[in-house]
């Protein structure tokens, strides 16, 4: 009887899954997945208890067989395989540079112990590498990627293989863990699974899907998918979306294919230049600020600008944050306060749950004007005017700022002009958006001229 592992990484599903389609040409297959300690260890605890509640989803649809380990996976994984008398080890490729690192040392491991590595398919529709210009380069920008990714196309889904799963044990202490996660996590979490990311995507798909290029940017309207969730943890593969809406043509569904894209153009980009993780890919020469105070008062959703305000406890509430929000935010800690964007990308993965590092980096570099596609040092996004344009009711602001709740319509995003704008404690602004927008441009114009 010939026996296969199956290493599960970023892909927790059973549908769609050509890694696992591969190992199922085995007799039998053995389900694992390696935590690291290092990544366990500085991930935020909503994060954990995410990845946990998916890990115990999985482990259910595979009939409690999953064997879960928590150690460094060249250390595991090898002899994971050596005991149940595997001739291959099956993964999605992870092309991430930590991933790259860790695949090497696993390898190499398999290979002194005379197990094959077994690499198929990636987390993206087009994967890093596929597209290029017709001289055979990388794009640099994203709008030619985005119709050579069109044009390239994706291969149909797969469905899920008849598999005899061999039976995995996960250590006592390691599902204690998984279980505490969960039961101690500071937020609510979604219900974890392919069944229910499927249920989001066909709720999204039936009630908002064809109106999203325009209620995707108005927090107040349930008008995103959320799937970032799941897509993050592979508990469903964009290639599935995009086949679902294969015949969609509205704007709304068009728009949603472009979001794909932008996620695989940053997987490309990342994995093209790897010291992007937590470096500029378009470096400024100009200084930057570290003030404590204001950047945990932004930590804390407490800068005296709602709309700022909203969006960070949007961020602690739910560990999601929505997408125009993440752009203000991003925009009021490197443009007003003149932080360098590490700092701040670090504190969205320590608390989103779709954290997703080259979405993540790289969105984090289009607004501060060091990356590529990115939009020029000298926009900067205005808090008040953004949320007057894109809550101009107020809704999102009052559900996130209690202390502003008895301010009604668009009077929400300026406390500050009315008489009793700070009756129930709402913090005084910590900087002036005007003086703090000149400085920014005063030294994007003198590292310009060098």
């Amino acid at each position: 009887m010939s026996t296969s592992v199956m290493w599960f990484r970023l892909d927790l599903r059973t549908e769609d899954n050509p890694a696992l389609v591969r190992a199922a040409e085995d007799d039998e297959v053995l389900p694992v997945f390696v935590i690291d300690p290092d990544q366990w260890a500085r991930a935020g605890a909503a994060r954990r208890a995410w990845l946990a509640a998916n890990l115990l989803a999985l482990d259910d649809t595979l009939g409690g067989h999953l064997a879960v380990h928590h150690a460094p996976a060249a250390e595991v994984v090898p002899q994971l395989a050596a005991d149940a008398g595997a001739g291959s080890v099956h993964v999605t490729r992870d092309l991430t540079p930590f991933a790259l690192r860790r695949d090497r040392a696993v390898v190499e491991a398999l290979r002194e112990a005379g197990v094959e590595g077994v690499a198929t398919g990636t987390a993206y529709a087009v994967a890093p590498g596929s597209v290029t210009t017709k001289g055979g380069t990388p794009f640099k920008v994203f709008t030619p990627y985005s119709k050579a990714w069109r044009e390239h196309g994706w291969d149909a889904p797969v469905g899920a293989p008849e598999v005899n799963w061999a039976k995995g044990e996960t250590p006592a202490e390691v599902t204690e863990m998984l279980q505490q996660a969960v039961a101690e996590c500071p937020i609510d979490l979604p219900d974890a699974g392919e069944e229910a990311a499927w249920a989001r995507w066909t709720r999204f798909r039936d009630e908002a899907l064809h109106d999203y290029d325009t209620d995707r940017d108005r927090p107040a309207v349930e008008g995103t998918s959320r799937m970032s969730l799941d897509l993050h943890l592979g508990v469903l593969h964009p290639r599935q979306l995009l086949e679902d809406i294969k015949d969609k043509r509205s704007t709304g569904a068009h728009t949603y294919r472009t979001e794909l894209a932008w996620r695989d153009f940053y997987a490309e980009v990342l994995h093209l230049n790897p010291h992007t993780v937590w470096r500029d890919l378009n470096p400024l020469d100009m200084p930057y600020d570290e003030p404590e105070d204001a950047i945990e008062a932004w930590k804390r959703g407490e800068t005296g600008y709602p709309f700022v305000d909203a969006g960070m406890r949007q961020l602690l509430a739910q560990g999601w944050m929505h997408n125009r929000l993440r752009m203000i935010t991003a925009s009021f800690l490197t443009k007003h306060l003149h932080v360098w964007w590490p700092l701040g990308a670090e504190h969205f993965l320590d608390h989103l749950l779709d954290g997703d590092v080259a979405s993540n980096s790289h969105g984090w570099q289009w607004v501060a004007g060091t990356g590529t596609d990115a939009a020029p040092y000298f926009r900067i996004f205005n808090p008040v005017t953004q949320g007057q344009r894109f809550d101009p009711d107020g809704e999102y602001v009052r559900r996130w700022v209690p202390e502003l709740e008895h301010l009604p319509g668009k009077a929400v995003h300026t406390p500050w002009e009315h008489e009793d704008g700070y009756a129930k404690g709402y913090p005084r602004r910590i900087v002036d958006l005007a003086e703090e927008r000149k400085v920014a441009l005063d030294r994007y114009e003198k590292a310009r001229r060098g």
